[in-house]
C-alpha cells in the first residue's frame, strides 16, 4: 500500500557532500615503513603502434600497508571505500534540483532501491519501481503508446564526423523501411541542451585531438570505471534538469545513442522519472575495435556492436548476452544499392575511364598529408611520361588545399573535389583508398571492396582499427607518403594479384545491410514494448 508519509525531497548540494568528509592527512603523511609492498597499483598504458621498439608509458599509484598493524594500508582502503560509497550514493539519487520523490513502502519497498530495474544498491531511492510516484515538474510522457507516428530520438555529438554519419544513416534507414510510421530526430545533446561549459564538448574534442598527448591523457585517464562514473555523477548534478527537458521535448518512444557520452546522464534521467520501462534505450557503437568504456551501460535495452571484439568488451563491462547484437557498423543505405560500372562513374566524375584509380581523402576537414601524398603518387604513377594510374582527391571543406592542388601541373590525371555527399560513387569509381583510420570510412570501403592504406589514426578509439585492417588482409598501414605511393604503384603494376586478394578480403568482412538489421531490431523492440503496455492496461 502506498504510504503518503514516506517522502524523499530535494536537498542542498552542501548537505549531501557534507556527509562524506575524507580524512586525507594520514594518506598524505604515510611513513616510509608504510610504503613497502604495494597494496594498490593502477596502470595506464599508451602503446605506440608504429614500427620500431615498443614504448610503454605507465602511470602508477602504489600505496602500501606496512607500519604498525598496517595502518597506512587500512587508512587508504577506508578512504577509497568512503569515496566509492559517496559516488554510488550520488549516482543513485535523484538529480539535485530535479524533482521530489515519493516512495511507497508496499512490500518492504522502502529498502530495495532497485525495485524497478534491478540496479539499486539498497539506499531506498536507487530504482523507480512498484509503489513509486515521480513528480516531474510538468514534463510528462504524453500519449504513450497511443499516437502515430512513433518518435525516435538519436543522440550524437560532432566530435569527429563518424557519429553524425551513423546518426544520419539510421535516420535514413528508418524512413526507407517504415516511411511515416516513425519521426526521427537527431540532436547534439551536449551542444544543444546543456549550459556552458558542457556545451563546448565538440570544440574541446577538436582541440585535444590536435594535441595528441593531451588526448591520450584524457582518453586513457578517464577509462577506469571509478573515474568516469564519478565524473558523470558530478556532471549530472549540474545538467540533469536541462537534459531532461531536452529529452522530453521530443517525447520519444525510442532513444538511440551513437556517442560514448550519451548513455550515463540520459539513462539516469529516465530512471529517476520512472521511464525506463516506457522508452526503449539503445546504444549503437561506432568504433570497430578499441572503444572507450563509457560506451557500455547495463541499463540499455540493446547494445549494437559492430564486431565480435567490441561485443567481448561489452560482456566484460557487465552487459548480458541478450542485450548485445553484432550487426556491423551502420553506413548510409545508399551503399547497399548495386554498384554501377566503374567506367560510367568515372565518366560522370570527369576521370579517365580506363586507368586504375586511387581515392585519397582527408575527412570532412581535408586534414593530413594530402598534398605530400598526392605529389608522391604523381611521381610514381608515371613511367616515362605514360600514366599508370590516376588520383581522385577529396579535400572536404579545406578550400585552400583544393585550390592549391587544382593549380598544380600534374603528370597524370588528377581530379580534385571539395566536400562530397555521394561518397559511394567516388569509392565505386576507384580501385583502392588512402585514408586515416576512421571506422565509418573503413566500413564503407570494405562494402565497395577497396583495399585500404591507412596513413594515420587517432590514439585510443582508432588505434585498434589499424590491426583490424592489416591482420584481416584488407590493407596496409604507413605514414610515409613515398611508401604509400610505392604500394599503390605496385598494386597498379606487378602486384595486381595482391590488390585483388585484398579486395576479396574486404568484401568478406563487409556488412552492407547492418543499418537495416539495426532498425528492424529496434522496430521489434518498440512493438514488444507497446504490446506490454497494452497488456498491462487490459489486465
Amino acid at each position: 500500500m502506498y504510504n503518503s508519509t514516506t517522502r524523499v525531497t530535494k536537498e542542498p548540494l552542501g548537505s549531501q557532500i557534507g556527509r562524506f568528509t575524507l580524512d586525507t592527512s594520514s594518506f598524505l603523511n604515510l611513513s616510509s615503513e608504510a610504503c613497502s609492498p604495494s597494496l594498490i597499483s593502477n596502470f595506464l598504458y599508451f602503446n605506440n603502434l608504429a614500427r620500431g621498439p615498443k614504448r610503454t608509458v605507465s602511470l602508477s599509484l602504489k600505496v602500501a600497508g606496512g607500519g604498525a598493524g598496517g595502518v597506512g594500508g587500512y587508512r587508504f582502503r577506508d578512504i577509497l571505500y568512503e569515496f566509492n560509497r559517496a559516488v554510488r550514493f550520488h549516482c543513485e539519487r535523484i538529480p539535485l534540483g530535479f524533482a521530489s520523490l515519493q516512495v511507497g513502502d508496499g512490500n518492504g519497498g522502502d529498502n530495495n532501491g532497485g525495485a524497478g530495474n534491478g540496479e539499486g544498491d539498497g539506499n531506498g531511492v536507487g530504482g523507480i519501481g512498484n509503489g513509486t510516484v515521480v513528480e516531474d515538474d510538468g514534463l510528462e510522457l504524453k500519449g504513450e503508446g497511443r499516437g502515430k507516428p512513433k518518435k525516435v530520438l538519436i543522440l550524437m555529438s560532432d566530435t569527429g564526423g563518424g557519429h553524425r554519419a551513423s546518426a544520419e544513416a539510421i535516420k535514413a534507414a528508418f524512413y526507407q523501411e517504415y516511411g511515416d510510421e516513425y519521426q526521427v530526430f537527431v540532436t547534439d545533446l551536449w551542444s544543444e541542451h546543456t549550459p556552458w561549459p558542457f556545451n563546448q564538448l565538440p570544440k574541446s574534442y577538436s582541440f585535444l585531438v590536435k594535441h595528441g598527448p593531451l588526448w591520450k591523457m584524457t582518453y586513457y585517464g578517464t577509462a577506469p570505471r571509478l573515474v568516469h562514473q564519478s565524473n558523470f555523477a558530478a556532471t549530472s548534478a549540474f545538467i540533469a534538469r536541462e537534459v531532461a527537458k531536452g529529452l522530453m521535448k521530443y517525447q520519444p518512444d525510442i532513444i538511440i545513442s551513437v556517442h560514448p557520452l550519451m548513455q550515463h546522464v540520459p539513462l539516469r534521467v529516465l530512471r529517476s522519472r520512472g521511464l525506463l520501462d516506457k522508452i526503449v534505450f539503445t546504444t549503437v557503437i561506432t568504433d570497430l575495435s578499441t572503444c572507450h568504456p563509457t560506451w557500455f551501460h547495463k541499463l540499455v535495452t540493446r547494445c549494437y556492436c559492430p564486431t565480435t571484439d567490441v561485443a567481448k568488451r561489452a560482456m566484460k563491462a557487465g552487459l548480458q548476452q541478450t542485450q548485445i547484437k553484432i550487426y556491423g557498423l551502420p553506413v548510409r543505405p545508399s551503399f547497399v544499392k548495386p554498384v554501377r560500372p566503374k567506367e560510367e562513374l568515372r565518366r560522370e566524375l570527369g576521370m579517365d575511364e580506363d586507368l586504375p584509380a586511387v581515392l585519397l581523402i582527408g575527412g570532412g576537414e581535408g586534414m593530413g598529408p594530402i598534398e605530400a601524398t598526392a605529389r608522391a603518387l604523381g611521381d610514381l604513377l608515371n613511367e616515362d611520361g605514360i600514366p599508370t594510374g590516376q588520383i581522385l582527391v577529396i579535400c572536404g571543406r579545406n578550400k585552400k588545399l583544393a585550390n592549391k592542388l587544382g593549380s598544380i601541373k600534374w603528370k597524370i590525371p588528377v581530379k580534385v573535389k571539395g566536400f562530397v555527399t555521394k561518397m559511394e560513387e567516388c569509392m565505386g569509381a576507384c580501385d583502392c583508398i588512402i585514408t586515416k583510420a576512421g571506422p565509418g570510412t573503413i566500413a564503407e570501403a570494405m562494402i565497395r571492396g577497396l583495399p585500404i592504406i591507412l596513413n594515420d589514426y587517432i590514439a585510443g578509439q582508432e588505434a585498434g582499427n589499424v590491426p583490424y585492417v592489416v591482420e584481416n588482409g584488407c590493407g596496409k598501414y604507413s605514414k610515409s607518403p613515398k611508401a604509400i605511393a610505392k604500394t599503390v604503384a605496385d598494386w597498379f603494376g606487378p602486384k595486381a594479384d595482391e590488390l585483388q586478394a585484398m579486395s576479396q578480403n574486404a568484401l568478406k568482412l563487409a556488412r552492407p545491410d547492418s543499418v537495416f538489421k539495426i532498425v528492424h531490431d529496434m522496430h521489434e523492440l518498440v512493438k514488444q514494448r507497446s504490446l506490454l503496455k497494452e497488456y498491462s492496461c487490459t489486465a
